[in-house]
């Protein structure tokens, strides 16, 4: 038998879990629009026309990658995030 603080307590706890939820399911819609974002500019050569490469292009990607790079090292525990 539960008593009433008990059950104020897994009432708290389930609100709690109800609004984590909620949460993730907020900031993985904003991880996916910017994926698809990205995609579409990846698509898109980064509006990078060919007889127009140069250097800076380059550096620009290789900017881009390193970041992703932290982020898939990180969700994948990869690199500096392996065990």
């Amino acid at each position: 038998m539960m008593t009433e603080r008990h059950q104020l307590r897994a009432e708290k706890a389930r609100r709690n879990q109800e609004a984590a939820l909620a949460a993730f399911i907020e900031k993985k819609a904003e991880i996916d629009a910017m994926l698809a974002r990205l995609q579409g500019l990846s698509d898109d050569h980064f509006d990078a026309h060919p007889d127009e490469i140069n250097w800076g292009h380059v550096g620009t990607l290789e900017h881009y990658a390193s970041l992703m790079k932290r982020i898939t090292d990180s969700a994948f525990g990869e690199g500096e995030f392996a065990d």
